[in-house]
């Protein structure tokens, strides 16, 4: 027996799955086990870890619905994933018993069993439509201007978001927050008003000194803004508070005056464009166009109200100098629903970002009670459903919690989405002449039974592999890492979580 010792192929696009048939088994590596965590369409099971670990094995069980994990080839580094922070959520926790408190908080933001690890939070620049109403850092009587920003003040957010920030920072103080407004005050508006408008023209060096205050203002309470977004939907003006931009007039603004302000003031802070539906890649790669505005921009928000995920990705082959957020969206359930649609959900916003190059999710948002408040009147959302519902120290957890918590309980920052095989990817099976038992062929085939999938390679040095069985047909599918199978039950209507750990091995050649 003559041993070889290298490390087992893998391609872009290409699984040899037959390996086996060619004599090569492992040697002198561990047994690599697979622990999973599934939450399936019954809720019989809500984000539940498996009661047994997957072996993985030298031959596979069949050749169908094979998804090879590459972690070779790696794509986006991953920031985190997470939800809304909104004034109407803070509200509503700052109200809970101190303990009740801290218990969901542990539970949302700590690492451990029974914790989710939420690592991404957005906040509002001011008031968002799911607060109780609407306020600025600087709201003035009619009439009056403060271009100085002398009565500037965090003094609403002080009652409830900035000390739940607090709370969270001192259970995970690496989280990544991003902060977006809704409106400018409204003595800088064209109409006076906080519900749409635009920013006046003189007003834009004002304003660009006011996200330097908030950021400020926020440090000094021990809160990094790690990036802002410039305007939280900039083409909606339905929205109680919202406000309008051109993509002319946000380019104009943060090349004459917010990149220059955080360049004056020594921000770290990010910048990015656009945070609004995936229909409009034109608008941030006109931005990206102007090099003078470009040269401040980190980025690009999207939200899927309208539009397709794919649009990120054409905006990162156009720009792959420039990074994809996913900084928005709604995700509702009926709570009397026996059901949890949970296939669907994580298909579309997790699968869907991630394979399209998106650096986070955030989804909106994290906490509403049972009647969907608080949220302001005249354009605000009165069916947004938090991830969480709070009915005094109650606490509900919804769809949107699960969704999240399938990747971001595993997948810690820094992460990289790394190489699968996902439906219609072709690959190459070798398989047996029929005349000639020890002479192979190969086929080139198109992998259209694969489930939807993701997967990453962790800092910790493990392998997360998030499957989605969209199907009602399908109840099993196929993992293959590194030349070995594991072969893996999965409910129609179902998501599971897969987790080992990352090895290369060595393999033996048998005469």
């Amino acid at each position: 027996m003559t041993k070889l010792y290298f490390k087992c192929p893998s391609t872009v696009s290409i699984s040899l799955l037959m390996l086996f048939f060619l004599g090569c088994h492992y040697v002198n590596g561990q047994n690599n086990e697979i622990q999973g965590w599934v939450t399936k369409a019954d809720r019989s099971a809500l984000l539940q870890p498996l009661a047994n670990a997957i072996s993985f094995k030298n031959k596979p069980q069949d050749l169908s619905g094979v998804i090879m994990v590459d972690p070779s080839l790696s794509y986006q580094s991953l920031d985190g994933f997470g939800f809304a922070l909104t004034g109407g959520s803070a509200e509503l926790l700052i109200k809970m018993d101190q303990i009740e408190r801290s218990k969901i908080l542990q539970e949302l933001f700590g690492k451990g069993d029974n914790n989710i690890s939420i690592s991404y939070i957005r906040l509002t620049i001011g008031a968002s439509d799911l607060n109780s109403f609407v306020f600025s850092y600087d709201d003035l009587k009619d009439g009056d201007t403060d271009f100085k920003l002398k009565k500037f003040s965090l003094s609403q957010d002080l009652k409830d978001v900035v000390p739940v920030m607090k709370e969270i920072l001192a259970i995970n103080p690496n989280i990544e927050i991003m902060a977006s407004p809704w409106s400018a005050p409204t003595w800088m508006k064209t109409n006076n008003n906080i519900h749409g408008g635009k920013l006046k023209p003189d007003c834009y060096e004002v304003y660009a000194q006011y996200f330097v205050k908030y950021i400020q203002s926020m440090k000094k309470e021990g809160i990094d803004i790690h990036a802002v977004t410039i305007q939280n939907e900039p083409m909606n003006s339905g929205n109680t508070p919202s406000m309008s931009w051109f993509v002319n007039e946000q380019a104009d603004f943060v090349k004459n005056h917010l990149g220059p302000a955080f360049k004056a003031h020594q921000l770290s802070t990010k910048i990015i464009v656009f945070d609004h539906n995936t229909d409009r890649p034109d608008y941030p790669l006109a931005i990206y166009n102007d090099p003078d505005a470009a040269q401040y921009v980190d980025g690009a928000g999207f939200h899927n109200y309208r539009g397709n995920m794919e649009s990120m990705s054409l905006v990162h082959l156009a720009r792959p100098d420039k990074n994809i957020y996913f900084t928005e969206q709604m995700l509702t359930e009926n709570p009397e629903s026996q059901k949890i649609k949970i296939a669907a959900a994580s298909h579309r916003l997790i699968v869907g970002p991630l394979q399209n190059w998106s650096r986070n999710i955030i989804l909106w948002n994290l906490a509403a009670d049972p009647q969907n408040d608080p949220h302001t009147d005249n354009g605000g959302c009165p069916f947004c459903q938090g991830a969480i519902t709070l009915d005094g120290n109650e606490v509900r957890r919804n769809i949107a919690y699960y969704t999240i918590g399938h990747v971001s309980k595993f997948v810690t920052p820094s992460s990289s989405r790394i190489y699968t095989t996902t439906p219609g990817a072709a690959s190459v099976r070798l398989y047996q002449d029929e005349q000639r038992p020890d002479v192979y062929r190969t086929a080139l085939i198109e992998n259209s039974d694969v489930l939807p999938n993701v997967a990453f390679s962790t800092p910790e040095g493990g392998i997360v592999l998030l499957v989605v069985n969209n199907s009602w047909d399908k109840t099993s599918f196929q993992i293959q890492y590194r030349g070995r199978y594991a072969k893996i039950e999965l409910a129609p209507g179902s998501v599971g979580t897969y987790t080992w750990k990352e090895q290369t091995e060595s393999i033996e050649k048998m005469e």
